[in-house]
């Protein structure tokens, strides 16, 4: 089978055709930082403009690269932003239609968990990754701008999260630290960067003891989730901009600067950096090895684009290790927004119901696990 993916949920535009689940024959990405980058994140409404403004020519862009033939159109139908998951839906079904083929509707997050399972056609024909048919018992994590959660999957296809954020995402506490410190947004990579130069240069140094987000049994946005299996980064946010009041060298604009990991950044500013990124992934580390503890896992499944980050994948490696279990991530194409990782989960999610691909809609707060009917089609 052979899918066209259109994922809008954000700020990328992105479309790609995928073979057989895994084998990706086009995959083309608009991005929308540019546009963004001015007001230090994402607007809805320039995000939902863009998307209408370029997502017929992405699209059209992917099936040319794939050769024109597709079984099937999919399309993110939810979590995201209203506006930008709308003009996704509306377009895909529009498609559908005039090709002649299935529509089927795709859980975003669900999809990064498919994305380790992807590989580039020719190039990849020998990618170690197993088939995602054959995955007994996985813990999942997505850590991504929007989203930090974990999530146990008895077999391919049956999802449970077992732990998420209480209210930031990752990313989300990087980009907002970022702005802080003057980093510009997006600042996730940048962090990365300058975090991994400051921990060459001064191995074994002491790191601000930034809180490592702990939330306390029996706090009512637990919803019944067991707390060492979630994080909060709203107590990490307001430690670092404390941090920052009281030791005003770290903003001084007249301190002197150096390159550190490609960016000019005074020394102060890249301690607070590598110690806040320290704290964000020693906290996730902390929750997958409490989570690893629970039970035996035949694997663990990494997607999203802040699972790119160096220091969480180290500190996520070590945990594997530690509990003999083997990790899987995403080639870094793969990790962020893309259409691949939606054409390739809705080729193992399709059921045939006409009337209810026209019916699908956006739906902004879909969670793992939810609408599994959505696998519709037309044709």
């Amino acid at each position: 089978m052979t899918v066209l993916g259109i994922e809008t949920s954000c700020d990328e535009t992105a479309a790609a055709v995928v073979r057989d689940a895994r084998e990706v024959l086009s995959n083309v990405v608009y991005t929308q930082i540019p546009l963004h980058s001015p007001y230090g994140g994402v607007v809805p409404e320039i995000a939902s403009r863009a998307h209408v403004e370029k997502i017929g020519q992405v699209a059209r862009a992917a099936l040319d690269a794939a050769g024109g033939q597709v079984d099937a159109v999919a399309v993110t139908y939810g979590p995201g932003l209203a506006p930008a998951l709308i003009v996704g839906v509306n377009f895909a079904k529009g498609l559908a239609l005039s090709l002649g083929v299935s529509l089927v509707g795709v859980n975003h997050i669900e999809a990064h968990l498919h994305s380790p399972f992807l590989f580039d056609s020719p190039a990849d024909a020998t990618f170690a990754a197993p088939d995602p048919r054959k995955l007994c018992h996985a813990l999942g994590l997505v850590v991504s701008g929007g989203n930090t959660l974990l999530v146990d999957m008895p077999e391919y296809g049956r999802y449970e999260t077992i732990g998420e954020t209480l209210d930031d995402a990752a990313g989300e506490a990087f980009d907002k630290a970022a702005k802080l410190l003057g980093l510009g947004y997006p600042g996730g990579l940048k962090i990365d960067r300058i975090a991994a130069a400051w921990r060459k240069a001064n191995p074994g140094a002491a790191l601000v003891p930034f809180p490592k987000g702990r939330p306390r049994e029996g706090v009512a946005a637990l919803s019944g989730l067991p707390a060492e299996l979630c994080v909060s980064f709203s107590g990490l946010k307001t430690s670092l901009l404390r941090y920052v009041q009281g030791h005003p060298e770290v903003l001084d604009a007249a301190a002197p600067v150096r390159g550190w990991g490609g960016y000019e950044v005074s020394d102060a500013v890249a301690h607070v950096v590598a110690s806040y990124q320290e704290a964000i992934a020693v906290a996730i580390a902390e929750r997958v090895r409490a989570a690893l503890r629970r039970r035996r896992y035949a694997a663990f499944v990494l997607g999203g684009g802040v699972s790119l980050n160096s220091r969480i994948r180290e500190t996520l490696a070590e945990e594997c290790r530690a509990a003999g279990v083997p990790i899987l991530t995403a080639l870094p194409k793969y990790t962020g927004d893309n259409g691949a990782m939606i054409a390739g989960l809705a080729c193992l999610r399709r059921r045939v119901d006409g009337e209810a691909a026209m019916r699908m809609d956006a739906e902004p707060s879909l969670e793992v696990g939810d609408g599994n009917g959505k696998e519709a089609a037309n044709g």
